[in-house]
């Protein structure tokens, strides 16, 4: 099932995202933990991609038998940062093979050993590219694109980088993704300047539970997120219990999906960073709202 489809249904929706093992002996592990996940039985779940597609066979490999032993839609990220056209058209043919109809079209993070290299010289520079290629692979896909709610690092300003968001859903994304948001009034004055520019494709907020202190500052590093002040309260008074600081930030994340359901955003995505627990007390949160 196309995930465009589920977000158009109307019906209040929730997805979690899970990540695939940094290595082989840890596979099994993951596996049992996106089995957990799934088991919810989720709207849908994205798999993400192995840091530069290292371990990008168990996005496949997971996505896949979440599918078959869940019946759950799965959307599995692929990244070309890097990548020569062979690699990518190869993943491609891999994803249609094993019966993957969505994809989350993304560039990729930069190490900074990538940092250094000629960029010029990449097959693909940008998420944008990697977007075409999938339209043009015959696969029917279901693309979705990655977007900044508090602007792309590497944009100069919002505006340009809402014009790189416009770009790419023109060239055939058919939703968006936001990273990481912890105030909500950040989210919807982006959907304002979003529909203003004419961008007008579903967008889904990225909402992640952080359920204990260290993960703030790993939070803010890879989004840059702006954190309010009611959440840093949160992280310092519960931040040095271990049990009271993940009920805190279950309750927390809770709330940010009740206030955008209340304000007409049918699906949210949630980070579960591969923790079946935290997963399955945000979804019975909200059973009665979600039916489940």
């Amino acid at each position: 099932m196309k995930i465009i489809d589920i977000i158009k249904d109307g019906k209040t929706e929730l997805s979690f995202e899970v990540f695939p093992p940094k290595k082989e002996t840890s596979f099994e592990n993951v596996k049992v933990a996106t089995e957990e996940i799934a088991s919810f039985h989720p709207s849908f779940m994205s798999v993400t991609y192995g840091a530069g597609g290292g371990t990008s066979r168990f996005t496949i490999d997971i996505a896949q038998n979440i599918q078959q032993k869940f019946g759950v839609p799965t959307l599995a990220h692929l990244t070309c940062v890097s990548s020569s056209k062979d690699t990518v058209k190869a993943q491609i043919e891999a994803m249609k093979q094993a019966g993957i109809q969505n994809v989350m079209a993304l560039r990729g993070d930069l190490t900074p050993e990538l940092e250094q290299t000629d960029r010029s010289k990449w097959d693909y520079q940008y998420a944008i590219q990697l977007i075409r290629e999938l339209k043009e692979s015959n696969g029917d896909f279901c693309i979705g694109a990655a977007c900044y709610p508090e602007l792309h690092p590497e944009s100069a300003n919002q505006k340009e980088d809402i014009q790189h968001l416009k770009e790419k859903v023109d060239a055939g994304a058919d939703f968006l993704t936001t990273q990481m948001v912890f105030d909500n009034n950040l989210f919807f004055n982006f959907m304002y300047k979003l529909r203003e520019a004419g961008v007008t494709c579903p967008v889904v907020p990225g909402i992640m539970p952080i359920t204990n202190a260290n993960q703030v500052e790993r939070a803010i590093k890879l989004s840059g997120s702006f954190m309010p002040q009611r959440f840093k309260s949160l992280v310092d008074h519960f931040g040095s219990d271990p049990e009271a600081m993940k009920q805190a930030g279950i309750a927390y994340a809770t709330d940010q999906i009740i206030d955008l359901y209340a304000n007409g955003i049918s699906t949210v995505h949630v980070y579960s960073m591969n923790k079946p627990d935290v997963a399955k007390a945000i979804q019975d949160n909200l059973s009665a709202i979600i039916g489940k």
